[in-house]
């Protein structure tokens, strides 16, 4: 399935989850998340729904319950089209014609954020206040590496496995109460003695060859892999009695196997497409450059 193809199968909504503080990131996702989805994060929908009360009737129509609404506004269309004009003009109508598009606007955005250079510029910025998005010179980089990240971001539990290697049971990896790291001899750099390259996932099955690059793809202060290994053990809530356990998630035996090698290539096609990124180079802000947009 192709970048393309991706954007116009998914659900009917997408929103970037955003998280400040000392940990800044940034995840979309096309389910309904929660305020602490990254951390306390703030979603911001590439559409909005409103409850249609004038809907009546004994049989409505399903489809007219809810009027929806971009999330994207007018306004921001018509400055980013007079910065940026006919910058598609080779794109087919049928795939958003010349003009930008707020899709467009939504994966530029997504883009941007994810920008070492943005991130590390507008540090304090995002610290303490939503971020600001700039007007860069390449809209077209920024927007396709969106829409690539997006595709692996949302597609993290169906996309083709890294092929790692494999020790012990691969049929029947058995349960995975608490995943854990390889150990090696201790050093200096490494007093812990802790072998990132191998994980202990299952009870029958070890995964070796995990590129150490991986784990620099960072979400809220934490790697994917990292997060992936904290939800996904056997946990019980004292409170409650409660009892989270992974293995209930799917009949597949290999499913969180097969997981732990889908978020590795995602965390790596993630760094791959960030660190081709271009430099900002800042474009000027247009006369019609809204008030309310202007830093205090």
């Amino acid at each position: 399935m192709t970048y393309q193809q991706c954007s116009s199968q998914m659900n009917e909504n997408m929103v970037i989850c955003f998280t400040g503080g000392r940990n800044v990131s940034q995840l979309v996702t096309d389910n309904l998340p929660d305020l602490h989805f990254v951390g306390d994060c703030q979603c911001f929908p590439l559409y909005w729904y409103e409850k249609n009360e004038e809907l009546g009737g004994l049989f409505p129509d399903d489809e007219s319950e809810y009027i929806r609404h971009d999330g994207i506004t007018d306004e921001a269309l018509t400055i980013f089209r007079s910065v940026y004009p006919q910058i598609y003009a080779t794109r087919k109508k049928k795939d958003g014609g010349p003009e930008i598009t707020k899709e467009d606007i939504f994966y530029y955005i997504y883009g941007i954020l994810h920008s070492s250079e943005y991130r590390e510029r507008f540090a304090a910025n995002l610290m303490k206040e939503l971020p600001r998005i700039p007007l860069a010179e390449d809209f077209a980089a920024f927007a396709r590496a969106g829409r690539e990240l997006a595709y692996w971001h949302l597609n993290y539990e169906n996309v083709e496995p890294f092929p790692l290697e494999e020790e012990g049971n691969s049929e029947n990896p058995g349960r995975t109460e608490k995943m854990r790291f390889g150990k090696c001899k201790k050093s200096d750099d490494n007093p812990r003695g802790i072998d990132q390259t191998v994980l202990y996932v299952a009870e029958n099955l070890t995964l070796k060859g995990i590129p150490l690059a991986a784990y620099d793809y960072v979400v809220n202060g934490k790697s994917a892999i990292g997060w992936l290994m904290d939800r996904y053990q056997v946990t019980k809530d004292k409170a409650s009695g409660i009892v989270n356990d992974p293995n209930e998630y799917s009949d597949d035996p290999r499913y969180i196997v097969d997981l732990v090698k889908r978020v590795v290539r995602v965390s790596l096609e993630t760094l791959e497409i960030v660190n081709t990124l271009p430099k900002l180079h800042e474009k000027p802000q247009p006369a019609n450059w809204p008030f309310a947009w202007k830093a205090e």
